[in-house]
């Protein structure tokens, strides 16, 4: 009888869980689906459901220029800011990683402190410092501020990978007589490549879809598709905002699909 009861017991909270993720899952999909069905709508306003269906805003969205150019300036930004967050992030991850010295732990707090900051705050002090050096905002001071934010998701995916690297395959590798820079480029490096691709990927995310920061260190000349987007809502429900938002629910997807096949994280973190 208490066989069957633990059986029992362990079947509905299965069936309770299940119930659970599936709302979750239905409650986190639903406003995507959402703006995907509108974009296609015939119509000349935001409404759901649509009152017929058409490609016409893709093809708007083909000839709008400044979606394009902001776009093309987020892409840049996004680019040059998780290349400089591997490097930064990599190399404090390596020096932080296996230390136990007090330095190691303030450098971790330092580099996991433009998470705990309010982004709003980092990015009107960011404003303020290039002001008092006499930067002029540009996208030189938007890739400064973007990498800022981003080295500490590079630094936490890397640190987790080292974790998981024995090291007697160091130990090895020193008594064999390899030098650290072949060491690191023959065995650290490949076993701690797929931290790196996750933190870079979130990286990329996270510096493409920023606008605090965004929103104070650009200008007309560095305008930012996050922040045009916005404005494009805020003044008027243009649908082409919906399609691009499609594009993009799409792009990302398949992007998480690529750094899934190329770093098996699932596997790695169910196995």
């Amino acid at each position: 009888m208490s066989g069957r009861q633990r059986n029992w017991e362990a079947l509905s909270f299965q069936i309770v869980m299940t119930v659970i993720a599936v709302l979750a899952l239905i409650l986190i999909v639903s406003p995507s689906l959402v703006v995907v069905i509108v974009s296609f709508t015939s119509g000349f306003s935001l409404k759901f459901p649509p009152p017929g269906y058409s490609t016409r805003w893709y093809v708007e969205l083909w000839n709008a220029w400044q979606l394009q150019f902001a776009a093309r300036n987020s892409v840049v930004v996004a680019l040059w800011s998780t290349g400089l967050s591997i490097v930064l992030g990599v190399a404090a991850a390596l020096a932080i990683s296996r230390s136990k010295a007090l330095t190691a732990k303030l450098l971790d707090s330092l580099f996991m402190s433009p998470l705990v900051l309010p982004a709003l705050a980092f990015g009107l002090a960011a404003l303020m410092f290039f002001s008092l050096i006499g930067l002029p905002v540009s996208l030189l001071t938007l890739v400064i501020g973007h990498t800022i934010v981003c080295v500490p998701y590079v630094v936490r995916n890397t640190v987790a990978a080292l974790a998981q690297l024995e090291p007697t395959l160091l130990e090895s590798s020193a008594i064999l007589g390899a030098s650290r820079l072949y060491t690191f480029r023959r065995i650290v490096l490949p076993l701690i490549r797929p931290g790196i691709i996750s933190g870079a990927f979130i990286a990329f995310m996270s510096s493409f879809d920023n606008v605090p920061v965004s929103l104070f260190l650009r200008d007309a000349a560095t305008d930012m598709l996050p922040i045009r987007m916005w404005q494009d809502l805020e003044g008027k429900l243009d649908v082409t905002i919906a399609a691009l938002s499609s594009v993009l629910i799409i792009a990302t997807v398949a992007l998480m699909a690529i750094m899934e096949r190329t770093t098996g994280l699932s596997k790695r973190l169910t196995g």
